[in-house]
């Protein structure tokens, strides 16, 4: 499995718009996409402008076919503009849990 943990500094007083966004895409992350497994949305604790994600993919191909789905491209669209400057992005391959520790979790991620 692959993950990325990606940190957006948004334009103030946009933060909650932003998370509300980023919560459609989340659900409808995990929920419609097979080789999703994770998507937390994080608030951080000593800049309230900042927004993390930290999300899980089965490989690079389902990383990319979440960036063609609509539910991203419908985020991506309404968030862009709230952006204050380019976001961070690091990169990582995932030791813990195992990859069928992952696939197992899976259906619960989609109760909320």
């Amino acid at each position: 499995m692959i993950s990325i943990f990606v940190s957006i500094q948004v334009k103030s007083g946009l933060r909650d718009k932003f998370i509300d966004a980023a919560l459609d895409d989340a659900k409808g992350s995990v929920r419609d996409e097979v080789g999703c497994f994770r998507f937390d949305i994080l608030k951080d604790d000593d800049n309230p402008d900042l927004v993390h994600f930290y999300e899980v993919y089965a490989d690079q191909s389902a990383l990319e076919a979440h960036r063609q789905m609509p539910h991203y491209l419908k985020w991506r669209e309404t968030v862009l503009p709230w952006f204050d400057g380019e976001p961070r992005r690091i990169s990582t391959t995932t030791v813990f849990p195992s990859d069928a520790g992952w696939k197992t979790q899976k259906p619960s991620l989609v109760t909320w």
